[in-house]
């Protein structure tokens, strides 16, 4: 996988997230809507390797895994978010409601439709969105 295949691959699965949620498939659309996330951080990760390089083993540790916050760090976007935070509010609160995303939750068969609803909005509000935040940066 390359940094266009992740870029594609948030949008397809953040466009079917919209689908389930929309279809009062919650569950289904909660785990891809954060999935989407997932993608978009390892398109950040991924544009910072050079080719030919060969990648240090500490960050390869980092980027094999499925959590947010994890990711952010290893996309070496922590400053740049907090910032971005700082100025705005909802952006910080949209990125607290990813947090709670987990891989796990594509094992939970019932979601609430606020907990779907608002992950989704979390994730897609064109102002203050964290995957309109991560595309600034992918």
């Amino acid at each position: 996988m390359n940094r266009t295949d992740f870029q594609q691959l948030a949008d397809v699965r953040v466009h079917e997230a919209r689908i389930l949620l929309e279809a009062g498939c919650l569950a289904g659309s909660y785990y891809l809507a954060g999935y989407a996330v997932e993608c978009a951080l390892k398109a950040c990760i991924a544009r910072q390797t050079k080719q030919y390089d060969f990648p240090d083993k500490e960050l390869v540790g980092q980027i094999y895994n499925h959590n947010p916050k994890q990711l952010l760090k290893a996309a070496g976007l922590e400053k740049d978010l907090e910032e971005a935070m700082r100025d705005n509010k909802h952006l910080e609160r949209n990125w607290a409601v990813v947090l709670k995303w987990t891989e796990g939750s594509r094992y939970e068969p019932v979601r609430s439709e606020g907990e779907a609803r608002d992950l989704f909005l979390a994730i897609t509000d064109v102002h203050n969105g964290v995957l309109p935040w991560l595309k600034k940066h992918w």
